[in-house]
C-alpha cells in the first residue's frame, strides 16, 4: 500500500478509501467550498484502461461521450470535434489519439455501482448532517490524452473527483458568482441547456488551480465553474456525485424564474439556502403539475 493507500491490481476491495485527514477537510468545506482531498483507489482493477474499454463497449449508446481533446477553454458544444473512433478504440489508444472521453452513469453496471456505494458510504453521515440524504447518486469516469483540455463549465451535482492515473490541473471558480454564471445561464442550464460557459480572460484571476496526481481528489461544490488541463500523460479520474434537497431546490427556483421571465413577470432571488425558500418552490411545483 502506498502513501495514498492505493491497492494492487489483484485486490478488488479495501477497507478505507478516505483517510481521516480527508474526512476532516471535507467536513470543513462541504457543501459550499472546494477543497483538496486524498483517497486510496489508485490501482483498482475496475479503473484500468482495459477494464474501462470493456465497460465502454457494453454501455448504452449515448452513455459514452468522447471527442478530440485539444480544445480552447471556451467552445460551443456544436463546434466540438469528433475523433472518428469507437468508444473502446478511443480508450485503448488514448495515449496517442489526442482524445477526451467520459463514461456516464457507470453505476448502472453492478460492479461499478458497488464501487460507488463503497466510496460514498464513508461520506454519507457527514453529508446528511449538512444537506440531508444523498439523492440521485451517480458516477462518471473521465479519460484524457496528454495535453487535453476540458473547457470552462459547471455541473449540477455535489461532486468529488478522484484522480486515479496521470496528473491534471483543475482550476475552480467560486459558486454563485453571477459574473461567471449569469442568472439567465442558470435558468437555461436547469431547463436542459449545455454545461459549457462563456469564457473571458478576465475570469482567470478568480480561479484557484489545484494539481491532482494519483491519490489526490477534490470536492467541487454544485455549479462551481471549472476547467481542466491534462498533464503530459494519460489521465483517468473517477467522479462520484449526488444531489441534495439544496441542489434540487436551486434547480427548481431557477426553472421558476425562467417561467416568470418568459411571462414578463419579476423574477426572484435564489438564496444561498434555496431549500428554505419553501413558498416559491411550492408555487413552482403546482405550476409544473398544471402544465405551465
Amino acid at each position: 500500500m502506498t502513501a495514498h493507500g492505493s491497492i494492487g491490481p489483484g485486490q478488488a476491495t479495501m477497507t478505507r478509501i478516505f483517510p481521516d485527514s480527508a474526512r476532516v477537510a471535507f467536513t470543513a468545506a462541504y457543501p459550499d467550498r472546494a477543497t483538496p482531498l486524498t483517497h486510496g483507489l489508485v490501482g483498482h482493477p475496475l479503473l484500468s484502461l482495459e477494464a474501462l474499454a470493456d465497460l465502454a463497449e457494453r454501455m448504452l449508446q449515448g452513455s459514452v461521450e468522447y471527442n478530440l481533446g485539444a480544445l480552447p477553454l471556451g467552445v460551443r458544444p456544436d463546434d466540438t470535434p469528433t475523433n472518428g473512433l469507437t468508444p473502446g478504440e478511443t480508450i485503448r489508444t488514448i495515449e496517442t489519439n489526442g482524445s477526451w472521453a467520459v463514461l456516464k452513469n457507470v453505476e448502472r453496471d453492478p460492479t461499478y455501482g458497488a464501487l460507488l456505494d463503497q466510496v460514498l458510504a464513508e461520506l454519507e453521515p457527514l453529508v446528511a448532517r449538512r444537506t440531508g440524504p444523498m439523492l440521485h447518486r451517480e458516477a462518471f469516469i473521465f479519460l484524457s490524452s496528454p495535453g487535453s483540455v476540458t473547457p470552462f463549465h459547471m455541473d449540477p451535482e455535489h461532486n468529488i473527483l478522484l484522480q486515479i492515473r496521470g496528473a491534471k490541473t483543475m482550476t475552480v471558480f467560486p459558486a454563485r458568482d453571477e459574473e461567471l454564471v449569469p442568472p439567465r445561464k442558470s435558468e437555461d442550464f436547469h431547463n436542459g441547456g449545455h454545461r459549457n460557459l462563456v469564457w473571458q480572460d478576465g475570469f482567470m484571476a478568480q480561479g484557484i488551480p489545484v494539481l491532482l496526481e494519483p491519490g489526490d481528489a477534490i470536492h467541487v461544490p454544485v455549479k462551481a465553474p471549472h476547467f481542466v488541463r491534462n498533464g503530459p500523460a494519460v489521465s483517468v479520474s473517477l467522479s462520484v456525485t449526488w444531489r441534495s434537497e439544496r441542489s434540487v431546490a436551486e434547480g427548481e427556483l431557477h426553472s421558476f424564474n425562467a417561467l416568470l421571465r418568459r411571462w414578463k413577470m419579476p423574477v426572484g432571488t435564489v438564496s444561498a439556502r434555496p431549500e428554505k425558500q419553501v413558498a416559491r418552490r411550492f408555487v413552482y411545483r403546482v405550476m409544473r403539475k398544471l402544465g405551465a
